[in-house]
């Protein structure tokens, strides 16, 4: 029997590849960065043929890091970007245009005219979406309507349209010979053309959005049993391998962090923050701003769903800082900046870049750093930055304690940013609840990895995971309830000072 899982993690700056044990425990990875596109304000796109590319070579090279042979893999899950949309021919493989990231606005206009005519949330009841940029609906009408030939190649069913867990599955399976055209339910939720009670694309949605049904791809448990499909002999596993679990990445956290029980939250701490909550087996509506979507689903049982708080800027925060600001030269070095100091300098910054998401949906905020004086320096500027991603998160936990009417009374994190220990103090202090980093802190793709094995029965039920999960440190609120106040209130005005940037 093979001894181990893969998972491939398609994120929004890198793909990897990583290989776990019967414990979850990581054996190997291998990551490789991929190029972030920007042909204008607002616009971000990737090249999915890069994607794909270094999808294979990482890969390829986790097995040979480990010695290992594809054989050597029980199953393969998924882990990928959500929102973000590609159209591609199905003979060829050639994308029709970039694929288009969930934070590209591009289809603002599209979404005032979608909110003109039916107000922001004329979708909300059946997908649990607002009407905004962040979903992938409105980014597949841009391409259709503005991309040449793409409305017809879809409509003659020689294009097919997908999110990034599609075109990776479909590669992996055969490609242009017959690769499996699927979605999982998780990702299809974010494409704002899911209903949530049926798991069905939308009819009436699609019709106002004129996207052609046959184009999008069949929607399928996120632990599937009967599989997708093999890899191919020929590909970079070198073994026909079940691909059989595919889980968008936030809910692939939830499901790494063994975040099974109704009412457990996680906090997943990477490009962007989001912050799921598990509602169970019954979807439940948000009135302050956040989402509703789909946790995960098991071939067989009934699905699981949750609330979502989705913040667009928390790594790439202190990414612009490295690279447009020239302040670090790496990303962690952002701790140490910050440690010289013990508090802001009455400095915010608030980093709408591509406008704001939950709570607020405002398409037209833009950053701004306020509260500047000539006291403030870069360590002040520092600490601001991660302030901020702990401030956002505390945004979502207020709008969600009020959906849930349960108070948060601890929160799970992983990410790349639960590395820095001042972040994640920070972070107990402003939500005054305990912050617990597990000893695997790579959880989505471990998420992805449970998918795949649950399907294949190389772990037999979620009570053998819940009992993979370790705790590796906790974080206690050290800040007095005075001074957490103060620091929240003055967030507020700094948030204010974003609004109404664009007409």
């Amino acid at each position: 029997m093979a001894k181990y899982i893969g998972a491939v993690d398609q994120g929004t700056t890198s793909s990897r590849f990583i290989i776990f044990d019967q414990r979850g425990r990581i054996v190997t990875l291998d990551q490789k960065e991929h190029r972030q596109i920007f042909p204008q304000p607002g616009w971000v796109e990737h090249d999915a043929l890069e994607i794909w590319d270094n999808t294979q070579e990482v890969i390829r090279g986790a097995l040979a890091k480990a010695g290992l042979k594809g054989k050597d893999l029980a199953a393969i899950g998924i882990t990928n970007q959500r929102e973000t949309l590609l159209v591609w021919d199905k003979r060829t493989g050639k994308p029709y245009y970039n694929a288009i990231v969930w934070q590209c606005t591009r289809s603002h206009e599209i979404c005032k005219q979608l909110i003109a005519e039916g107000g922001q949330d004329r979708f909300r009841e059946k997908t649990g979406l607002p009407v905004a940029t962040y979903f992938s609906g409105p980014k597949i009408k841009w391409v259709l309507d503005n991309v040449d030939g793409a409305r017809k190649a879809v409509e003659d069913g020689s294009a097919i349209i997908g999110t990034m867990e599609t075109w990776i599955i479909w590669q992996l399976t055969g490609g242009a010979k017959g690769g499996a055209h699927v979605t999982d339910v998780t990702n299809a939720s974010r494409t704002m053309l899911m209903n949530l009670h049926t798991l069905d694309w939308d009819d009436e949605i699609l019709g106002i959005l004129g996207i052609p049904r046959q184009g999008l791809p069949r929607i399928v448990p996120s632990s599937d049993s009967e599989s997708w499909g093999p890899t191919e002999e020929d590909g970079p596993l070198k073994a026909r391998i079940p691909v059989c679990g595919a889980l968008g990445d936030q809910q692939a956290a939830l499901v790494g962090q063994a975040c099974f029980r109704k009412g457990e939250a996680k906090n997943t701490y990477g490009t962007g923050c989001f912050l799921l909550l598990n509602t169970g087996e019954t979807p439940v509506p948000s009135n302050h701003g956040l989402v509703t979507t789909l946790a995960y689903q098991v071939r067989g049982e009934k699905p699981v769903y949750c609330l979502e708080g989705s913040i667009a800027i928390a790594g790439a925060l202190v990414q612009w800082v490295r690279d447009n600001l020239g302040l670090i030269q790496t990303a962690p070095e952002i701790e140490d900046l910050a440690k010289e100091v013990d508090d802001n300098g009455g400095v915010y910054v608030v980093p709408a870049f591509q406008g704001l998401f939950a709570p607020y949906w405002r398409p037209d905020a833009r950053g701004v750093m306020c509260g500047l004086t000539r006291y403030a320096n870069k360590h002040h500027i520092a600490r601001a930055v991660l302030e901020a991603t702990a401030y956002q998160t505390k945004d979502i936990v207020e709008a969600m304690n009020k959906d849930s009417s349960v108070a948060l009374s601890r929160l799970k994190v992983d990410g790349g940013m639960v590395a820095n220990d001042l972040l994640m103090q920070l972070q107990a202090d402003v939500l005054d609840v305990p912050v617990i980093r597990p000893k695997v802190s790579e959880t989505t793709c471990l998420g992805a990895a449970y998918a795949a094995g649950l399907a294949v029965g190389f772990w037999s039920n979620l009570d053998e995971l819940r009992q993979n999960w370790e705790e590796d440190k906790t974080w206690e609120s050290r800040m007095s309830e005075e001074d957490r106040a103060a620091g929240y209130a003055m967030w507020g005005k700094a948030v204010e000072r974003t609004l109404n940037w664009l007409e």
